[in-house]
Parts: C-alpha cells; sequence; structure tokens
C-alpha cells in the first residue's frame, strides 16, 4: 500500500476535507478516495506512481491506518495539495471534480458526505466581492439594522407595465433590496433586454439594488451580464444550477455589479438524505470565496427553518468575509425582532409572500416590513 498516511499536514501546502465514509472497510474507502482522486487507480497500482510523485501530488489521509480499518463507517480528513489544481482558471469546478468526484463510482463506498472544508483564501485565488455588505449598506445608508428585500412574483407572465408597477411599489415601501425570481431568466413574455429598459425607468434616482435573473448555460451567462451592467443595471441574480463557476467568472469581469447566488435546488446536493452530498455550509463557503455580494442562506422560523447554530456559524463565516446572508423563505415583520435577536443584524431578509398578499398592496406591505427593521436600528437606544 502506498505511504499516503500522515498525523497533520502544512496547511499552506495542502487543504483537507472532512467527510463522513460509510462502507465495507473505512480503511479502503479513505485510501480509495485519497489516491483515486488526486494520483491513481483506487485499486491499481503501475511503476509510474514513483515515491516522489506519490509525495508530491498524492492526496493524503490524516491519521493511522490502524484507527480506520475494520470500520464500516466514520469521520476521515483527506488533505489535497494545491498545487494539482490551476486555481486562476480550473477554479470551483475543476475543485468539486477532485473532492466529489470517482469516488462515487467505487461500490466499496457506500456513502460520501463532504461536510468540512478548511482552505486558504489566498492559495486558491479567492476573490473579494466587488460590494458586498458594507457597499450594500453605503449604497442604500441603511447601517446597524437588517436590510430589506423583496421578490418579483409571478415569477413568468408579467407584463412590462405590470413588472414596472411592482418595482416602483417596492421602491415606494422602502426596500433596499430586489431580485427577479430565478425561473424569470429570459422568457418571451419579457426578455431580459426589455426588462432591464423598464426597470432602470423605475429605478432612476434610487438607492436600490436590483437582480436581473441571468440563468443560462456558458455561452450566454457572461454576455447577459455584461447586457445588464452596460444597460445600467447594478445587479444579477443566478440560480446555482447554472454553474459554482461563474460567481467568479462574473466578478472577474470587473463589471458595477452585485452578485446574488440562489440556492433553489441546492438540496440535490446538500440534503442530508443523499448518500453523497455535499453540506450547504461549504457550498456557502465556496460561494463566499468566489466573490458573490449576497447568497440565499437559509431561514429560521419560515416555512423553511434551518438549525439555528449551523445557520448562525454559516451567516457569521458570510458577513466575516463581507458576504450578506439573505434570509428568505417564510420572513414576515412579525419574526423580524426575533431573527434579529438569534443572529444580530448584519442579513438580509428578503421577503416574498408576507409582501406580495398585504390586503393594502405590495407598497404597504414593503412599507410594514420596512416599519420593522427600521425598529431594529440598533444605533437608536
Amino acid at each position: 500500500m502506498l505511504d499516503i498516511y500522515v498525523d497533520s499536514v502544512d496547511p499552506k501546502e495542502y487543504f483537507t476535507v472532512t467527510y463522513k465514509l460509510e462502507g465495507n472497510d473505512l480503511n479502503r474507502a479513505a485510501f480509495a478516495l485519497a489516491v483515486g482522486q488526486s494520483v491513481g487507480n483506487p485499486s491499481v497500482r503501475n511503476e509510474y506512481e514513483t515515491p516522489e510523485l506519490i509525495d508530491q501530488y498524492s492526496a493524503k489521509v490524516i491519521g493511522h491506518p490502524d484507527k480506520l480499518a475494520g470500520k464500516l463507517s466514520g469521520i476521515v480528513k483527506i488533505a489535497w495539495p494545491y498545487r494539482i489544481i490551476d486555481w486562476e482558471t480550473d477554479g470551483i469546478a475543476q475543485f468539486l471534480c477532485v473532492v466529489m468526484g470517482g469516488q462515487m463510482d467505487i461500490d466499496y463506498i457506500h456513502r460520501c458526505e463532504l461536510l468540512e472544508l478548511d482552505i486558504d483564501r489566498d492559495l486558491c485565488d479567492a476573490v473579494e466581492p466587488r460590494y458586498g455588505l458594507s457597499g450594500m449598506r453605503h449604497l442604500t445608508g441603511n447601517y446597524n439594522k437588517p436590510l430589506l428585500g423583496s421578490i418579483v412574483k409571478p415569477k413568468t407572465g408579467l407584463t412590462g407595465k405590470a413588472l414596472q408597477e411592482i418595482v416602483g411599489a417596492f421602491v415606494e415601501g422602502g426596500v433596499d433590496f430586489i431580485k427577479e425570481d430565478e425561473i424569470m431568466a429570459n422568457p418571451s413574455c419579457l426578455p431580459l433586454k426589455e426588462r432591464i429598459w423598464l426597470v432602470e425607468d423605475v429605478l432612476k434616482g434610487s438607492n436600490v439594488v436590483y437582480c436581473y435573473c441571468i440563468n443560462a448555460d456558458p455561452l450566454h451567462v457572461l454576455d447577459r451580464a455584461k447586457m445588464v451592467a452596460d444597460r445600467g443595471g447594478n445587479g444579477v441574480h443566478i440560480n446555482f444550477w447554472s454553474g459554482h463557476g461563474v460567481y467568479k467568472s462574473i466578478n472577474k469581469l470587473d463589471l458595477p455589479l452585485y452578485i446574488h447566488y440562489q440556492k433553489s435546488g441546492d438540496k440535490v446536493l446538500s440534503s442530508t438524505k443523499n448518500a453523497y452530498r455535499i453540506a450547504w455550509p461549504v457550498l456557502c463557503k465556496l460561494a463566499s470565496l468566489s466573490g458573490v455580494d449576497t447568497i440565499h442562506t437559509g431561514m429560521w422560523g419560515g416555512y423553511l427553518s434551518d438549525d439555528e447554530n449551523e445557520l448562525r456559524r454559516t451567516m457569521l463565516m458570510l458577513s466575516s468575509n463581507n458576504t450578506v446572508p439573505a434570509l428568505s423563505c417564510g420572513m414576515t415583520a412579525e419574526l423580524i425582532p426575533e431573527v434579529t435577536r438569534r443572529f444580530g443584524v448584519d442579513y438580509l431578509a428578503n421577503v416574498g409572500g408576507a409582501i406580495h398578499e398585504h390586503p393594502d398592496g405590495l407598497a404597504a406591505g414593503t412599507r410594514k416590513l420596512r416599519n420593522a427593521i427600521d425598529r431594529e436600528d440598533r444605533s437608536v437606544v
């Protein structure tokens, strides 16, 4: 067996991934993952696997094989040398291929959950948000309290006049942030090109971030980001199905755009019911490394209600990297005080239903949320 077991690694040479593995034998599974996802076949050795090659390029299993052998499941730490990825051009796409790739095809690995990622931001070519939390507070003038967002509904089928009325009502009611729904993209009823012209006409003179949905295949998504910036827009909304590498790619274009990461569908990757998954906090960390300004992080107390401690840790990680954690999926004016008490003020309350269903209309619904948030201003004693 190759000598890939170590007690520790130099964090400036290796990034470390924590997994929960399950299979016929935990040690065999860990060895196959480390070797198979760095230098060779999980179970077949050849003459070119020299000690020098293994030393320089193989992933390492942190721990002694005797402590893993004979177990069917357990926590395993695998460390990869940074040098096996060209971080500037391979990016998140290749990183994901390495850490959650070929081990899915090994018949004696029955479960593989990626739970934690320990990685150096400088060594993986991480980028900062162009604006982030500090930029959004500066633009809107709202400090020491949560930010307020809303969502354009219906998802598709709107006329241009209806879209303008909805956006106008949100602005009148006092939002800081508006995002289009992830279904919008480029429908025949209101193509992106037409929406930009309509929306920017309403937003003139306002200090609101408006994120246009630009979901698309690689050939088109960057062009759509450029179109939004060229026509005066200040934000884009991209669902993760457009690819985890797209966020950094748009950030690198250096356009005057806020980038919003939208998570709908993430449970295909992150659900605890999956035998093979990436924990949602890890995906949030990857988003923060990619320079997103805002990310739909989760929710507490709504129709979606995440584990409080995990959500708090993820929100703190994001805000410490100047990324805005957005909480959505059942946010209401009544929930704002309790959410703020539990999680602090550094979040975006992104509200859909509680605004849209207000009996007095969208502007009144928005004002109700605005008033609830303004009461949370921590600078007022």
